[in-house]
């Protein structure tokens, strides 16, 4: 093989690697306290949302703003402000990832995706008839 072939070869390879670093998210999910200890830095965060502290959002006054408490597995809380329209069916998810950097104590979040609890758990009540009619 000529080596200008040779380097083309590893010039290619070598883009190929590139495009699949830049293409892949290596982010983890952090808690409440890693994230406030990564201050300014972009990362997710698995939470609930806090239902004893009021959600803040008015359509009518301001429809891109939206604030509310989230409570991490460990029992950290924190305020998130979410600057755009109130995801619908909030309340009602299992969990949220929120994807945003803390800043001071506040989490300012850039998106939110909504765990929602699934339909398709199975009632065992009516497993249990299905199996017993049969």
């Amino acid at each position: 093989m000529k080596t200008s072939s040779i380097i083309i070869l590893v010039v290619i390879a070598a883009a190929i690697g590139a495009l699949l670093m830049y293409s892949v998210d290596f982010s983890t999910y952090d808690t409440i306290g890693s994230a406030k200890e990564k201050q300014g830095q972009y990362v997710h965060l698995i939470a609930k949302l806090d239902k004893s502290k009021p959600i803040q959002y008015d359509a009518l006054k301001d429809p891109n703003y939206l604030s509310f408490y989230a409570v991490d597995s460990l029992g950290n809380s924190t305020q998130v402000i979410y600057r755009n329209t109130k995801p619908a069916e909030l309340e009602q998810s299992e969990r949220v990832v929120l994807k945003g950097k803390m800043e001071g104590n506040v989490f300012e979040c850039n998106d939110i995706l909504l765990k929602c609890p699934s339909k398709y758990k199975d009632d065992k009540k009516q497993l249990e008839k299905t199996v017993t009619q049969y």
